[in-house]
């Protein structure tokens, strides 16, 4: 009949958001199929192995969230919490910056209060102000999950730490509580968590992050973030759907307003009244719906916002374990020339200043690499037009000059990392390097962007580009959308698009 019709839903692209979405409508007793172009499921979320599985790398994850909050609870929701490890981190990073060293505590609030306090004694009343402000809207935040998106006229009443920050950017949130500019540079050290700078980013991000990570801790998924993916994967598959890899969408196929099938590689088409996809939104709407299907207002509003900042990485597998007096696992570098010049940096390409993170695995848990080696990565934020340059021979093969940029960057960034953990370059075994523009080939994403849209205050949250869209049957999954970037925005986003498919399949 129609509702088993109605049903039957087509989701394009395994990263979290599909897959977490894909899992709950297969839970649901919908007839799910997955397709997802490249061999393995997870998006950002995976891994790869080089020197014949010597070394496994982590693609993206240092760290997430997974604990007393709406993750979690995705994941015991789809019987995927108890198939994967989570490893609690022993603290959420070590910040370089201007000189000083300041490990920033896990689940712990208080001992961040009173560290900053030691370091900036005047500023103490306003330190525990902001602290207790950012934990209060996480709480809220998670409630608001809990709920459901309803009572919408009660809002302000009911989340009035979340309605204050829903418009503000993490300038305006610091500037209530806090005077000292070398203090706000040492707060606003999340801001690359979110790719936007404190006088950009929507200081709902900030407060949420940071205040579920300073009280219920940070983790790492036990062996590789790749874990989750295929612990998605294999949940869909429980629940009686399908995933179909090394397939591509060609097109989303509309008829009067209407999703009524997706063309996959090979030019078959598969049938289905509702699709999701966790491509990237503007290549959705660029490339897979025909323009004439989707209201004008719709794609001129998606064309005013930009994608985030994207990502240089460089893995190294060593050919011993690392020595180091620091037992940290992540420690993060910043300038003291202050959040606006580093993101600046981030934009020029400036390598030689950018901020950057060095994540040390085996500091994660016992075992991450094989006995006598150790896996170490480098990480910064860039934007995209340093290398816009290489784009058009990179599609075409052509890397000379391309490959002879990565490789001045990638040595320009284990210098820089080296002066933090001395004698590392004479120990790589095994190096490898991923520009903006890998990301754009492994992913689709516009701009090689790593957390969707930017994430500024006319993008943020509820005011994010909907999981529902304005042609009837397809949704949207991913950090493109509802809520945003990161592992946890991700799932959650899929989550969003179930509750929305569910609320359209019942009118």
């Amino acid at each position: 009949g129609l509702m088993g019709q109605t049903r039957t839903a087509r989701l394009i692209g395994a990263g979290l958001g599909g897959l977490c979405c894909a899992a709950y409508l297969a839970r649901e007793g919908f007839p799910v199929t997955l397709v997802e172009k490249r061999n393995i499921p997870g998006g950002y979320a995976c891994a790869f192995d080089r020197a014949d599985g010597k070394f496994t790398f982590d693609v993206s994850l240092h760290g997430m969230a997974a604990n007393n909050n709406a993750a979690e609870r995705i994941l015991a929701d789809l019987g995927v919490l108890e198939r994967v490890q989570l490893v609690p981190l022993p603290e959420i990073y070590l910040l370089r910056t201007a000189g000083e060293s300041l490990s920033i505590p896990q689940r712990d609030p208080e001992a961040y209060i009173e560290m900053l306090a030691k370091r900036f004694p005047k500023e103490k009343h306003g330190i525990r102000c902001l602290v207790q402000e950012v934990i209060a809207t996480a709480g809220e935040a998670d409630m608001l999950h809990r709920k459901g998106m309803c009572a919408e006229l009660l809002f302000p009443f009911k989340y009035p730490h979340l309605t204050k920050v829903l418009g503000a950017t993490l300038d305006d949130v610091m500037a209530a509580n806090i005077k000292d500019p070398a203090l706000k540079n040492i707060l606003a050290s999340w801001w690359d968590f979110h790719g936007l700078p404190p006088s950009k980013v929507s200081g709902m991000y900030y407060a949420v992050a940071k205040g579920d990570a300073l009280k219920n801790g940070t983790y790492y998924v036990r062996k590789r973030s790749q874990d989750l993916s295929d612990a998605l994967a294999d949940a869909i598959e429980r629940f009686g759907g399908q995933l179909m890899y090394d397939t591509a969408a060609e097109s989303i196929r509309v008829r009067q307003g209407s999703v009524e099938g997706v063309a996959v590689t090979g030019g078959k088409v598969l049938p289905a009244r509702t699709v999701v996809s966790n491509a990237n939104v503007l290549d959705t709407f660029e490339n897979l719906v025909a323009h004439d299907a989707v209201p004008s207002d719709y794609l001129e509003r998606l064309k005013t916002h930009r994608p985030s900042l994207s990502s240089f990485i460089v893995w190294l597998g060593l050919n011993q374990e690392l020595n180091t007096p620091i037992k940290a696992c992540g420690i993060h570098v910043m300038s003291d020339l202050g959040a606006e010049a580093d993101y600046q940096a981030c934009l020029q390409g400036d390598v030689e200043r950018i901020p950057f993170r060095i994540s040390l695995y085996d500091h994660m848990y016992p075992g991450y690499s094989r006995k006598g080696s150790s896996t170490v990565r480098v990480f910064c934020l860039a934007g995209y037009e340093p290398w816009r340059r290489f784009e058009i021979d990179y599609r075409a093969g052509r890397k000379k000059e391309y490959d002879h940029q990565k490789d001045r960057w990638a040595r320009v960034l284990i210098g820089r990392a080296e002066e933090i953990i001395p004698g590392i370059s004479g120990m790589i075994e095994v190096q490898d390097a991923a520009t903006p523009l890998t990301n754009w080939r492994l992913t689709g994403n516009a701009e090689g962007a790593i957390y969707g849209f930017e994430q500024s205050v006319d993008n943020a949250y509820v005011k994010r580009i909907s999981n529902r869209t304005p042609v009837k049957g397809l949704f949207l999954a991913g950090a493109w959308c509802n809520p945003g970037g990161g592992f946890g925005g991700a799932l959650l986003s899929g989550q969003f698009a179930f509750q929305s498919i569910l609320d359209y399949c019942v009118v």
